[in-house]
């Protein structure tokens, strides 16, 4: 299992993965369909017939959102972005792309290309319903299916932040006044405004007579604008670090222990005298790897004595590394993707240098003490 979720494969190079909620949204949806929707559609089926039918649409509608998905890394991948993985969650599901957009014209195109994927997939299944005329629990997925990719699409192209639609505008407002952060700030305020007016919605919803679907509007609103206020603080944090390198925050003087010290003495001797939470590890002075805390604590603690440094131990080769001339913010959000809480800096195969989130968010707190 990955920190995000459960990994269920790869596809076109992009690893799949099942965030922890997706279970609840599906079975959510699977039980509306089952004892709501289809009884008062369609009548006559038996119980099972209604779940099973329930269930299957329930599943092909997060493949469309992953086809919704793969849409937008493909072209990603087309402009020369890397794309990780996708994530499927209660909301839908969300490409990782590891890189911001190079030009208004890619960012335009990466995001367009999902809802029309989305309005491809309606009149896809729309299509198919004459074929499936003569099995009614077939049409009837494939009639919810065109309408659900429809809503997908629609609802997609509301022009605020996180959603395509927001995409598109900053893509215009970049091309137009040549400012990526304040295409950026304009598509995420746009987008707090429609998460504040579904909220306001799904509130008024709730207190008239819909209880369960005025609060789902205003939970995706509260969603809404939870990410683009995100993306807002994103914004700004990543504007105050601009050209700033990994040299300007690193730790120079960090502690190293010999990789053949016991775990004990590297807590009672390294660890606890520094008050740190990992230590670079050398053999014959030259650095091999490092220890945190997680790695330590992992063994159990009468064991201490008797298990070297070196057991636990990350090798060099294997830790995600930066250099000092790197961009800090691309370093800081290196860490925040591959779920490390440290980078040790390497220049000339040498390390030189360990860059952590408490480094960054220090020299963060200076620069805003300094910008006020």
């Amino acid at each position: 299992m990955s920190p995000r979720g459960i990994p269920i494969g790869r596809i076109f190079g992009i690893s799949i993965d099942l965030d922890y909620s997706w279970f609840l949204i599906v079975g959510l949806l699977a039980w509306m369909l089952a004892v709501s929707y289809y009884p008062a559609e369609f009548k006559g089926w038996s119980p099972a017939e209604y779940w099973l039918v329930g269930a299957a649409t329930a599943l092909m509608l997060f493949v469309s959102v992953l086809i919704h998905e793969l849409a937008h890394s493909l072209m990603a991948k087309r402009y020369g972005l890397a794309v990780p993985r996708i994530t499927l969650f209660l909301f839908g599901g969300v490409a990782q792309i590891a890189a911001e957009p190079p030009s208004a014209v890619a960012e335009f195109w990466i995001a367009l290309v999902g809802p029309v994927t989305s309005l491809a997939l309606a009149a896809a299944f729309w299509s198919a319903r004459p074929l499936l005329g003569a099995s009614q629990p077939l049409f009837a997925v494939v009639e919810y299916l065109a309408k659900l990719n429809l809503v997908l699409a629609v609802f997609n192209l509301i022009p605020g932040f996180p959603l395509d639609g927001g995409r598109v505008l900053r893509a215009f407002v970049w091309c137009f006044t040549g400012s990526y952060l304040r295409a950026t700030t304009t598509a995420a305020l746009t987008g707090r405004f429609f998460g504040f007016l579904f909220i306001f919605i799904g509130v008024w919803q709730a207190l008239s007579s819909n209880l369960i679907g005025g609060m789902w509007i205003a939970f995706i609103g509260w969603f809404l604008e939870s990410a683009a206020g995100s993306q807002l603080q994103h914004e700004v944090l990543k504007n105050l670090l601009g050209s700033h390198k990994v040299r300007d925050a690193m730790q120079r003087n960090f502690v190293q222990a010999p990789s053949q010290v016991s775990l004990q003495d590297l807590v009672d001797q390294f660890i606890l005298p520094s008050n740190v939470s990992y230590v670079i590890l050398t053999t014959f002075d030259a650095a091999a790897g490092m220890a945190t805390l997680a790695e330590i604590q992992a063994v159990p603690r009468d064991e201490w004595a008797a298990t070297p440094a070196r057991a636990v131990m990350t090798p060099l080769e294997k830790l995600e590394t930066t250099e000092p001339d790197a961009v800090l913010w691309s370093a800081f959000e290196k860490m925040g993707r591959d779920g490390v809480n440290q980078l040790p800096v390497l220049e000339g195969g040498q390390v030189v240098g360990v860059l952590s989130r408490e480094d960054v968010v220090h020299y963060l707190s200076l620069l805003q003490t300094l910008a006020a």
